[in-house]
């Protein structure tokens, strides 16, 4: 069976992957910065340094597919030019050591290179609906994304396929932003933000493990596509359907765009901005979703 190397394997997406790609038979690598406290048994990890240019060749040994996760959480600190700055490089560079050491090393096994990109490339966009063909942004998220897409897209100068799957929030009941609105809800204070009728990309971790794998498994695939669930929703539908599938009020005032914008700064961006991603594209390869709605994808994460 194939052999997979993942980056960014101890994250939301990378865990759930690795898991299921074992499931299904296919041998996997991981690069970490370090050795994970829970390591998944049947994956094999390997030690790289993406800031000194440093990685464990025996990483692609015999691997035909190269999964790119990795790269710095973009929610997790103010957005300082420093910061910014580690949040493009963490992307870029880490792409760009796999190419040298491919390069280097003379390394032929390497066919396909599917990574991550995000919704964000088209950032704020009110209610135009976002295909593919649609230019980035010219915003920080925009440019971000461009830059992380050019980096891998240098793979086609080895002659390797790339793809890139521009991701909306995944819906999981242990990881990622759902918790966090998860909270407020249980404690009945769920309220929209901003406006509440921004459009909110997102798609069920199970859908996002299930496009990853598709991609792998249908070599036809290429370029970018929008990973996001084909019913659209606004931040305002989706908090209440949160409250709704907990059985808890809604209630609250939105809380205004400019209070948002006071406390997180330029990162609001996240949570005001609107985008409207279309996933026709993916739908028109031939997958099916799992979770094609936000109730059908909520049932599931909590059980009802």
């Amino acid at each position: 069976m194939r052999k997979i190397l993942i980056t960014g394997a101890s994250g939301l997406i990378g865990k759930a992957l690795s898991t299921h790609l074992i499931e299904r038979g296919y041998t996997v690598h991981a690069l970490v910065r370090s050795y994970p406290e829970r390591p998944i048994a049947e994956v094999s990890y390997f030690i790289w340094d993406t800031e000194n240019g440093t990685m464990d060749k025996e990483a692609l040994s015999e691997v035909d597919t190269i999964i790119h996760l990795a790269g710095a959480n973009i929610a997790a600190l103010p957005w300082s030019n420093r910061v910014k700055k580690g949040i493009v490089t963490s992307r870029t560079k880490s792409i760009t050591l796999l190419y040298n050491t491919i390069k280097k090393e003379n390394i032929e096994s390497v066919r396909h290179v599917i990574s991550a990109s995000a919704t964000g490339y088209y950032n704020n966009r009110g209610n135009e609906l976002m295909t593919e063909t649609k230019p980035a942004s010219l915003d920080f998220l925009g440019m971000a994304c461009t830059a992380w897409e050019n980096a891998v897209n240098k793979g086609k100068k080895l002659g390797l396929r790339t793809v890139t799957l521009r991701t909306g929030m995944v819906l999981d009941l242990y990881g990622g932003a759902l918790p966090k609105l998860a909270t407020s809800a249980h404690l009945g204070l769920s309220t929209a933000l901003g406006s509440g009728k921004q459009w909110t990309p997102w798609i069920h971790l199970a859908d996002a493990v299930g496009i990853y794998t598709y991609a792998i498994e249908h070599m036809d695939l290429s370029g970018p596509y929008n990973m996001v669930a084909p019913q659209s929703i606004t931040n305002e539908q989706l908090v209440k359907a949160i409250a709704r599938h907990l059985h808890k009020p809604y209630w609250l005032p939105n809380i205004p765009a400019f209070l948002i914008r006071g406390i997180l700064g330029q990162m609001s961006e996240l949570v005001l901005s609107s985008t409207k991603a279309s996933a026709q594209k993916i739908i028109h390869t031939g997958y099916h979703f799992q979770y094609p709605t936000i109730d059908r994808a909520l049932e599931q994460v909590y059980g009802q």
